[in-house]
């Protein structure tokens, strides 16, 4: 396993901190949080055929680039960086993974090169209103007759559910567990934006009746890939969270050497040299935890269920870590809505829940290690 980055990924990294940097300002992000869509089109109509972002990690076969996913990582932590206001997690991370790991050639032929070239948005919608993210939290239903299959029940929490093109829905049937596609204007939908406590990552409630629905696994066969997608969002979402944390760290130590305080900047005091050591090493290992899970991600090694487990776990709480302290260190102003700050903390806690707290991930890593 290569634990480096090439010379081509890190000039990879470098374009898209430009291109984010220019595209989401934090004046854009204030903007596209208040709006109902949340995201900008034309930015990501920008990311699927310029930059081919969205088709980083699907095969050519369907429509994509054939890179690993390491530079979906890589894309992760810088839109994390920027508080990027997009579809990209649900259509990419969850629904094009689900796709890939499913198996279903007619499946992956008929979605992945939409979703790839962006023309499609895409999502999973699995838990129900009890939050629970195992297979408990599944509680939609499916059903076959003459005329096909059809879904009902609810999917809460869902990622970008009020705009998704395409929605691949957990449901049970006599068999157990089954994936089937759902067009985002099916009969029988309702889709609801929910209110939450981060603006700038939306998240919807999604009722089927009777839904029309296209199975996309075998019947009963579909617990076993939704928790190997979890393990491989969980660990696209710590590469985020890392981006996150880094951006606040850097805000928190800008401000200590521009703050002056009885003559002299802040970040000369004792307390905040200590303050700003520590997010510096929380940070870093939790960037080791993200990566390390990234490279099992792309080599499919044996060691990613505990690594997710793990990573999943200590960026959470780096992150919280780092946009409290964020906060501590700029004081009153930290507190205010005017400032970015917030923001980061937003975020920080809506991507330690999602998925399940630390301490859901914490138990599961002992399980999984049989502690």
């Amino acid at each position: 396993m290569k634990l480096m980055f090439t010379e081509e990924q890190e000039e990879f990294r470098s374009v898209l901190q430009d291109y984010f940097r220019s595209r989401s300002p934090e004046a854009e992000v204030r903007r596209l949080m208040e709006t109902s869509e949340g995201y900008d089109r034309t930015v990501w109509n920008q990311m699927g055929k310029n930059l081919g972002l969205q088709g980083l990690a699907i095969p050519e076969e369907f429509g994509g680039s054939g890179y690993s996913p390491i530079e979906v990582l890589l894309v992760l932590e810088e839109m994390g960086r920027s508080l990027v206001c997009a579809p990209y997690f649900s259509t990419v991370v969850l629904a094009a993974n689900t796709l890939l790991q499913c198996g279903d050639t007619a499946a992956m032929q008929a979605y992945l090169p939409g979703i790839a070239s962006g023309e499609v948005i895409a999502t999973l919608a699995f838990t129900d209103q009890s939050g629970r993210w195992d297979e408990s939290g599944i509680s939609a239903t499916a059903s076959k007759s003459e005329a096909g299959w059809t879904i009902s029940g609810v999917s809460s929490f869902v990622l970008d559910g009020h705009i998704a093109d395409l929605v691949l829905v957990a449901a049970y049937t006599e068999s157990g567990v089954a994936l089937f596609a759902v067009p985002g204007d099916a009969e029988g939908l309702t889709r609801t934006l929910l209110s939450t406590l981060d603006p700038t990552r939306k998240q919807a409630r999604l009722e089927f009746r009777d839904t029309p629905a296209t199975l996309i696994c075998a019947d009963g066969q579909g617990w076993p890939i939704l928790e190997r997608v979890l393990d491989l969002a969980v660990v696209g979402l710590s590469a985020e969270q890392v981006g996150g944390a880094q951006r606040v760290l850097e805000m928190a130590v800008q401000y200590a050497k521009d703050r002056i305080q009885y003559g002299r900047p802040i970040g000369s005091f004792q307390a905040i040299k200590h303050k700003c050591a520590d997010m510096l090493l929380e940070v870093e290992s939790a960037r080791s935890a993200a990566y390390y899970g990234g490279w099992c991600t792309a080599e499919m090694s044996g060691e990613l269920p505990q690594v997710a487990a793990l990573s999943k776990a200590f960026c959470s709480d780096t992150y919280i870590y780092a946009a409290t302290e964020n906060i501590q260190i700029h004081g009153g102003i930290g507190f205010t809505w005017e400032h970015p700050a917030h923001l980061y903390f937003r975020r920080a806690k809506s991507s330690e829940l999602l998925f399940g707290p630390p301490t859901y991930w914490r138990e599961l890593l002992a399980e999984r290690i049989g502690i």
